[in-house]
């Protein structure tokens, strides 16, 4: 019993969405401009080394069970024009699983 009692406090995780935009060169009102990011790979990485990737599902939701610490987020695939996702840097505390939303820019402009 005590195992699975550190097991749980020693991992954490994130959930949320992605979303990528702007979807297209000119934003209008009463339209969206972004959209979930449905097939996005997710890589944390922790002092250099990548410890998870996840693939994010319907409506651009993920989740990803992490030991506690700081974590670079990127995507699998380095995008060609635009920033990337934000934020680019996560915490994740013991026992604790946070709603994190990213946002990957598209550079459509």
């Amino acid at each position: 019993m005590s195992f699975l009692l550190a097991l749980v406090v020693l991992t954490g995780g994130l959930h949320g969405v992605v979303t990528r935009g702007p979807t297209t060169p000119v934003c209008q009102v009463g339209v969206p401009c972004s959209e979930p990011a449905v097939g996005a790979v997710l890589v944390f990485s922790h002092s250099g080394t990548v410890v998870s990737r996840v693939r994010t599902g319907a409506g651009g939701r993920y989740s990803v069970r992490l030991r506690p610490g700081y974590y670079s987020v990127q995507t699998a695939s380095a995008p060609k024009i635009g920033s990337g996702i934000r934020p680019r840097q996560v915490h994740v505390t013991g026992g604790v699983v946070a709603r994190r939303n990213f946002f990957i820019d598209t550079g459509i402009r």
